[in-house]
């Protein structure tokens, strides 16, 4: 392990490389003026659906199982127990992650795949705001809402108008008048436009001629979740041994939450084709236990990678850090090294004929990762930080480097 300042480096070698070919709703108001309220009211919490449109959401969800990779990505698992109606018919499925890749979903029922099949599907992902929501109303009749003062209190009036326009600003027809600049505190709309939606959404045509009472999968993959390992060794005032901890890292930016489900992480760099063509504030949540029982984390092998389950179910909101306790290691013995790399060039020095050049000291930590010392899994390339306690047993930071994927006994 490399220390900047005492330049230390620990170096264990474990190089994985490989290709992966792998509604009808009533009135809405939307406030006009900054500031003010914008109020909805709908049927139904699945929105509009029209006749022979089916739709679900997180309340048909039996199971969840999202498997995170080191790049940035994921794929999801979503089982939801559903009736769906005999022949053609259309299913808004509602509640998927935000940067879905449209072109990797996998939808089939679990209970009769020959009897239910896909026909179309589109994602629809032009979302229900307030500037969308007017702009769709170009050509249509909108009631605004104004307030004024009358006898010392405040009265409204509700004007009937058409939106002939909305670039820059809207323009209305108010009778035989056309009116722009005009003031309104708020405007009421009679419905939510068919093609605007509250949160992202697959809308699938299918044929069904099998049961009505189906479990269905889909899967598909998401950009925007990743995970990373880091690592805490605090090394004795002795230099003989060590405590270590491993801390898994999972950062959600996908747009949606994952409650309640079966979280898997994947240890390797996939093959992925490139396509042609900052960081956001979020909340942090550390799911840590002073002392664990035992790992959390079950480790297997997956093709050429380590694949590392949760053994517990959990939930990851959009726009959080989650931190969980991967392993922790105490009295692991450790070994300093103290190393200068020679250069055969040290007395040809051009300022100083003769004079030797001067190479800084390496120092390094070294260690076994073998189970005697609670260790003994492969670890997750990841950050290391080092700290040692000084002559009064406080903490001091003492630096930190990287290690790469790193073998049992390794």
């Amino acid at each position: 392990m490399n220390i900047p300042g005492s330049k230390a480096t620990t170096r264990w070698l474990w190089m994985i490389s490989t290709a992966l070919m792998l509604t009808a709703g009533a009135a809405i108001l939307y406030s006009a003026a900054p500031g003010s309220r914008v109020f909805a009211s709908q049927e139904k919490e699945s929105g509009r659906a029209s006749a022979g449109e089916q739709s679900t959401s997180l309340n048909d969800q039996t199971d969840l199982n999202v498997t995170v990779y080191n790049s940035n990505i994921a794929l999801v698992r979503d089982v939801r127990q559903l009736l769906l109606p005999s022949g053609a018919f259309r299913l808004k499925f509602m509640d998927i992650a935000a940067t879905v890749n449209p072109a990797t979903v996998h939808f089939r029922s679990l209970n009769d795949p020959e009897k239910l099949g896909v026909i179309e599907q589109n994602y629809e992902y032009d979302l229900l705001e307030p500037a969308k929501l007017l702009h769709k109303y170009v050509g249509k009749e909108v009631t605004l809402v104004r307030s004024y003062q009358e006898n010392n209190s405040t009265k409204r009036e509700e004007i009937k108008a058409t939106l002939l326009s909305d670039n820059n600003g809207p323009v209305w027809k108010i009778g035989n008048d056309i009116v722009t600049g005009m003031f309104a505190e708020s405007y009421r709309f009679p419905e939510v436009p068919a093609n605007l939606y509250e949160r992202p959404t697959l809308l699938m045509s299918l044929e069904n001629s099998g049961a009505k009472k189906q479990q269905i999968e889909a899967s598909y993959l998401a950009s925007n979740l990743s995970w990373n390992a880091d690592y805490v060794l605090t090394v004795a005032r002795d230099d003989k041994n060590a405590d270590l901890d491993g801390w898994v890292t999972v950062v959600n930016n996908s747009g949606t939450a994952f409650h309640n489900a079966r979280l898997q992480l994947v240890a390797g760099e996939l093959n992925r084709v490139q396509q042609s063509g900052g960081l956001r504030d979020m909340a942090v949540n550390r799911a840590m236990e002073a002392k664990a029982a035992a790992p959390q984390f079950q480790q297997e092998s997956f093709s050429e990678y380590h694949l590392y389950s949760l053994g517990r179910k959990t939930s990851v909101e959009d726009k959080e850090t989650k931190q969980i306790s991967l392993l922790q290691g105490s009295g692991v013995p450790v070994e300093k090294i103290f190393v200068v790399n020679g250069q055969n060039y040290y007395y040809h020095n051009a300022q100083t004929p003769g004079a030797p050049l001067k190479d800084p000291v390496m120092v390094y930590y070294k260690f076994k990762n073998e189970e005697k010392s609670g260790l003994g899994i492969p670890l997750p390339a990841g950050n290391v930080r080092v700290y040692q306690k000084d002559s009064k047993g406080g903490i001091l930071f003492a630096g930190e480097d990287r290690i790469d994927h790193t073998p049992p006994q390794g």
